[in-house]
């Protein structure tokens, strides 16, 4: 089974309108589940709390998914003077707010999170930092919480498989090996859905030892903010949808400054009625709950 996960990131009152509308136009061309990626205090004002609330209640009884996505989804840590910290939580977003917190503040947003959604009795499986950015403290923090799987911009992680051996959802044998992290091991040959999920996540803010069992998968995303994002993101996307043809796994993430740009809308719509055709659309939950661990061999 090859499977497709398309998810509404950023989604607060003062962005609904524009989340629905992406969902809107995504079920134009398929009429398939998403996972909307919740911000319990988002740091943007505005909005009618209700309107969201009623949307995301109608979305979850049509077997939409939600997931928590940061708390405030800004990036308020003292940021350090290295040329990564200087890249990620400057030129590349604003937004990474568990990119340095400790685990103790980490684990506080989370768990305000959490109440948050609990107060409106709405199932949380999933948690996706903003920004795909988690350091050290976030991924510590992560451990103490009862989530089925967490993302970041090229792999999908499991945190319920704190072990080595993980197969398929349809039983396609163990991949990847225990201990401490190491380069992902290349897919054995036991047919064609058979692939490799690996302890480690090589990339900035994913420090080894506290990051569980992963399967490469980087998300198809557009750059709507600039000019050059806009002409450029289309093409990366295709190219990257083509190489992970073969994987169990292609994910979209759209977002709301997407909606204003029809070229990149149209973009998305294409892609989704594409690989709809080919693979099978769900939510991450269900992608994760698909995984399914057997333990040390």
């Amino acid at each position: 089974m090859r499977a497709l996960c398309v998810s509404i990131h950023d989604v607060a009152p003062a962005s609904w309108d524009e989340c629905a509308r992406l969902a809107s136009a995504i079920r134009e061309v398929a009429d398939i589940r998403l996972t909307w990626l919740v911000v319990p205090h988002y740091h943007r004002s505005g909005g009618d709390l209700a309107r969201m609330e009623a949307g995301l209640e109608r979305a979850l009884a049509a077997g939409d998914e939600l997931a928590l996505h940061g708390y405030t989804h800004l990036d308020t840590a003292p940021r350090g003077a290295g040329l990564a910290e200087r890249f990620f939580r400057g030129t590349y977003s604003r937004e990474g707010e568990f990119a340095a917190l400790d685990a103790g503040e980490a684990a506080r947003r989370i768990g305000l999170g959490l109440d948050w959604f609990a107060e409106r009795g709405w199932p949380v499986r999933g948690f996706v930092p903003p920004a795909w950015l988690m350091g050290e403290g976030a991924w510590e923090a992560l451990r103490g919480f009862d989530f089925d799987y967490t993302t970041t911009f090229r792999r999908f992680h499991l945190l319920q498989s704190q072990g080595p051996q993980v197969q398929g959802p349809q039983g396609q044998g163990p991949q990847g090996q225990g201990g401490q992290a190491q380069e992902p091991q290349e897919p054995q040959a036991q047919g064609p859905q058979a692939y490799s999920l690996s302890p480690q996540a090589p990339q900035a803010f994913s420090p080894p030892g506290l990051v569980p069992p992963s399967l490469f998968s980087p998300s198809l995303v557009y750059a709507a903010r600039n000019r050059s994002g806009r002409l450029a993101s289309p093409v990366l996307s295709d190219l990257l949808a083509f190489a992970l043809a073969r994987q169990p796994l292609v994910r979209l993430g759209l977002h709301p400054p997407d909606l204003h740009h029809p070229r990149l809308l149209r973009h998305a719509q294409a892609t989704v009625e594409r690989l709809v055709g080919v693979r099978t659309a769900m939510t991450k939950l269900a992608f994760a709950q698909g995984l399914h661990y057997q333990g040390p061999q």
